[in-house]
């Protein structure tokens, strides 16, 4: 299986917006106003497809919070959790 690809969805201090980036090119491929509107209804799935990644979202503080993988059938089998 290739190695999925990793985006980040962190808060951006100076826009104030939740910003989705690449960790291999640390370009920012979507801003949304706020964390619900990303994570909502399949907005970061549609963002992604058809390659598809990893997402790791993080507080407002900064803080991992949770990993999110698109689609869901590319979801490593072996892993914990």
């Amino acid at each position: 299986m290739a190695k999925l690809r990793t985006f980040t969805l962190r808060k951006n201090p100076r826009t104030n917006r939740r910003d989705l980036t690449s960790d291999t090119s640390r370009r920012t491929l979507r801003s949304f106003p706020l964390k619900a509107h990303a994570t909502a209804s399949g907005v970061l799935e549609r963002v992604l497809l058809p390659a598809g990644g990893s997402v790791r979202i993080h507080k407002q503080n900064g803080q991992f919070v949770e990993e999110r993988t698109y689609p869901r059938s590319r979801d490593p089998k072996r892993s914990r959790g």
